[in-house]
């Protein structure tokens, strides 16, 4: 059970880490590949959500005695997504890749 865990937790790291480069990327695009970029990152972003509600199922399912590490662990991903939600929203924002 806790190997599904860590399986989920490696696909976790690595899609946060391209989310995070791409993010940083974002101000750097000229508009048409910013958009592209934009969407992309949604997608990830999406896909990280996934992930941690995977993770959270593996949480549950482990013995009492055993949860407590990977609920810490649990939070501290779920953390780190709120932070990559904010940093995207707020280079989005300031980059005006949402104007019409």
């Amino acid at each position: 059970m806790s190997s599904d865990f860590e399986g989920y937790e490696q696909d976790f790291a690595v899609l946060t880490a391209e989310i995070t480069s791409k993010i940083a990327r974002v101000p750097r695009l000229p508009p048409d590949e910013k958009k592209q970029m934009v969407a992309n990152v949604e997608k990830q972003l999406e896909e990280a959500k996934e992930l941690l509600e995977q993770m959270d199922l593996e949480v549950r399912e482990i013995p009492p005695q055993s949860r407590g590490m990977y609920s810490n662990r649990m939070r501290s991903y779920k953390q780190e997504m709120g932070k990559l939600e904010t940093d995207f929203v707020i280079k989005d924002l300031k980059n005006g890749s949402r104007e019409s």
